[in-house]
């Protein structure tokens, strides 16, 4: 007959901490039966944790504490000394080792790893968000956007869209052509999230003829005209005016600057 062990996980945040590791543990004892059933997340009042804690000792159970909050694991470590309670902290011995090599305490945070699991989760649906909503594709994503960035081609709509997603911010992006009927969902769009996006007629030629370069095309057209380049930047100017959206110079600033506006704009938002 196997022999069983009854464990209790104890956490002021969700708990995972202690699942990773007891799966890791539990995997080296085939013949031990581990009852995990016994899982008390958020735990944050002395007195919520010593009930669980004299459960334990009746059940004769191994306890594993994630507390990071050091009054309560100091109350938990205590208790076990005291009743002979097998007790296994998983945070504190560690904290007390940096802290001893460095002098700076845990802020004592909980959940803050999940936080910042949350922050990636973000991250990752903006990036969709930005793909998803690129180009002008389906406008109606508009009213969904942190902001929604306007500009002629190639003046570094999308670049732009992708490395605000990875800040977390949700962007979509429409370019800007003459011919081309603006969406009617652009009136319903908060003029305080458009970017309009412009650059030097030159430079933008430049930046034109290089991208056909690129894709081995060497036939002058229309693309790289001059006097096109600013009849389509005129027009992306009055487009900027009539929808009042905040203009920013792209020629020479880097995509990272050009965020930094950006950001500064969404903080006069909020």
């Amino acid at each position: 007959m196997k022999k069983e062990i009854i464990v209790y996980s104890i956490s002021d945040s969700l708990g995972g901490t202690s699942q990773k590791l007891l799966s890791a543990v539990t995997a080296q004892y085939p013949d031990i039966i581990f009852n995990n059933s016994s899982r008390f997340p958020f735990i944050n009042q002395e007195e919520e944790l010593l009930d669980i804690l004299y459960d334990a000792l009746k059940d004769d159970a191994l306890v594993i504490s994630t507390l990071v909050n050091s009054q309560l694991a100091s109350v938990a470590r205590e208790f076990s000394q005291k009743n002979g309670l097998a007790y296994l902290d998983l945070m504190h011995p560690f904290f007390e080792i940096i802290q001893e090599k460095t002098g700076t305490r845990p802020i004592e945070v909980p959940g803050t790893l999940h936080r910042l699991d949350s922050d990636y989760f973000k991250k990752i649906s903006a990036i969709e968000f930005a793909v998803k909503y690129d180009d002008g594709k389906a406008p109606q994503g508009f009213l969904e956007a942190d902001l929604v960035l306007l500009g002629v081609s190639r003046t570094s709509k999308t670049p732009l869209s992708i490395y605000l997603a990875n800040k977390g911010y949700k962007v979509a992006n429409l370019p800007l052509i003459p011919e081309v009927p603006l969406p009617q969902v652009l009136d319903k769009v908060d003029s305080r999230r458009l970017i309009g996006l412009i650059c030097e007629p030159e430079k933008l030629m430049k930046v034109r003829s290089h991208r056909l370069d690129s894709l081995g095309l060497t036939q002058e057209t229309s693309y790289t005209d001059l006097e096109k380049i600013y009849q389509e930047l005129d027009y992306s100017k009055k487009v900027f005016k009539q929808y009042g959206a905040q203009v920013i110079n792209m020629t020479d600033k880097s995509i990272e600057e050009t965020a930094f506006l950006i950001e500064e704009q969404v903080k006069k938002m909020n």
